[in-house]
């Protein structure tokens, strides 16, 4: 019997409990997953983190939500886009899209939060990025919205700058990609909220979804 993508992953972190009967089931698998990663250890981040902050949300969501990783609020709390931030991508899919925040999947690509907040290094997201993998594997959304350029590069295997890739539709293993603007750098730089919701509008279009009438007065 061939191992599963779950068990390798498991034996590159040198974890050493496997949680077994995995069934198709996107629930038991993603579970599985989140269980099997508590105990990791593979980078220094695992020394200072409180929480490890997997992801949360629909695992038959038809959009997945990708950040760069945690900050204070999601480390205290062990879910991912709960600050000011969070408070702001809720905006985007409850008010701009008019859908429920359940309703899509919102994850990291790091699980844990760098110290003050800091831009994830190349070495943490080699270690931490097969597990957003193989949430995204498992989950087979019809779009991924990378928020920001470290999920973006990450997603893509590119180094080209958040600004040139933003609003493009990219085709990857994973799926279909949208690169778009951090809800914390709208956050820093409000009159780039046109441009987000110009990316919306176009992941709204693709998925066949109205745009809500109360945004396109906005």
């Amino acid at each position: 019997m061939t191992k599963s993508a779950t068990v390798k992953l498991f034996e590159f972190w040198g974890i050493k409990h496997i949680p077994v009967g995995a069934t198709s089931d996107k629930h038991r698998q993603l579970d599985d997953l989140k269980a099997g990663i508590q105990p990791c250890s593979k980078c220094a981040l695992a020394q200072t983190r409180n929480h490890l902050v997997f992801g949360e949300g629909n695992p038959d969501a038809d959009i997945v939500f990708v950040g760069e990783a945690p900050g204070f609020e999601e480390d205290q709390q062990g879910r991912p886009f709960v600050g000011r931030a969070g408070q702001l991508l809720t905006d985007i899919i409850t008010k701009g899209m008019g859908i429920r925040r359940d309703d899509v999947y919102i994850c990291n690509v790091l699980k844990c939060r760098p110290p003050q907040n800091r831009t994830p290094s190349p070495e943490e997201i080699v270690a931490c990025s097969p597990v957003l993998f193989e949430q995204l594997k498992i989950i087979q959304p019809k779009i991924i919205i990378a928020l920001g350029a470290p999920a973006t590069k990450t997603l893509l295997d590119t180094k080209e700058s958040i600004t040139r890739l933003r609003g493009q539709f990219f085709d990857t293993e994973f799926g279909k990609i949208m690169p778009t603007f951090h809800p914390a750098y709208l956050l820093r730089n409000p009159p780039a909220k046109a441009k987000v919701w110009e990316d919306i509008k176009k992941v709204l279009d693709y998925l066949g979804m109205p745009v809500p009438v109360a945004s396109k007065r906005e």
